[in-house]
C-alpha cells in the first residue's frame, strides 16, 4: 500500500476549512489533470464522486464515496472501483502558541493510500504496446505532485490571498 500525505497551516478557524474542502467539486479548478467532478449528493456520507482524469493519452474516469464525516475535523472517502484507494483530510486546531499571532489556525492534512496492485485489468485503455504497470510507474510521481499543487491552490482560495504556502510531505509513494 502506497501513501500521500500533505499537510500546511491555513489562519482559519475549523468550520470555515471543513465548509470549504466538503465542496469537492470546485476540487477540478485546482488539479492539472482532473477534468470534471459529477456530484451525486450533497457532501456528507453517502455522496459519490466520479472523477474524470485526462494524463498523457489516457482518460479515466475514478468512482469515490465520503464514507465517514466528523464535522469540523475530517472528511474520509473511498474509491469504489477498479483500485483499492481511500484517503481523508483531517483538520487539526493549533494552540495559541502554534497560530503565529493569528485568530486562527489550523494544520489541515490531504492523505491517499492507494494499492497499485489491485487496479482492475481494463480500466485503463492503454494504447498499444504500453505495460499498464509502466503507466503506475509514471502516475505515482504525479499523485505526489497533484497532492501538493492542490493542497497549496486550496489555501490561496480558501484564505482569500496568495501567501507563500510551507508544505510538509509526510509520506510519499514507494519509488518516487
Amino acid at each position: 500500500m502506497d501513501r500521500v500525505e500533505v499537510s500546511t497551516v491555513v489562519y482559519l478557524p475549523p468550520e470555515e476549512i471543513y465548509e470549504f474542502l466538503e465542496d469537492f467539486p470546485r476540487y477540478a479548478n485546482y488539479s492539472e489533470y482532473l477534468q470534471e467532478v459529477r456530484t451525486h449528493g450533497e457532501g456528507q456520507e453517502g455522496t459519490r464522486y466520479a472523477l474524470r482524469f485526462a494524463w498523457w493519452k489516457l482518460n479515466y474516469t475514478a468512482h469515490s464515496e465520503v464514507t465517514d464525516t466528523d464535522p469540523p475535523t475530517r472528511i474520509d472517502w473511498e474509491v469504489i472501483k477498479d483500485i483499492h484507494a481511500h484517503g481523508f483530510w483531517r483538520i487539526d486546531p493549533l494552540d495559541e502558541s502554534e497560530r503565529a499571532e493569528r485568530d486562527h489556525a489550523c494544520r489541515v492534512h490531504f492523505v491517499v493510500e492507494f494499492d497499485t496492485d489491485t487496479a482492475r485489468s481494463g480500466a485503463l485503455d492503454v494504447p498499444r504496446f504500453v505495460s499498464v504497470s509502466w503507466v503506475i510507474d509514471k502516475v505515482k510521481p504525479l499523485i505526489l505532485e497533484e497532492a501538493e499543487r492542490i493542497v497549496e491552490r486550496i489555501v490561496r482560495d480558501i484564505e482569500g490571498e496568495p501567501r507563500p504556502v510551507e508544505l510538509t510531505i509526510h509520506d510519499r509513494p514507494s519509488s518516487v
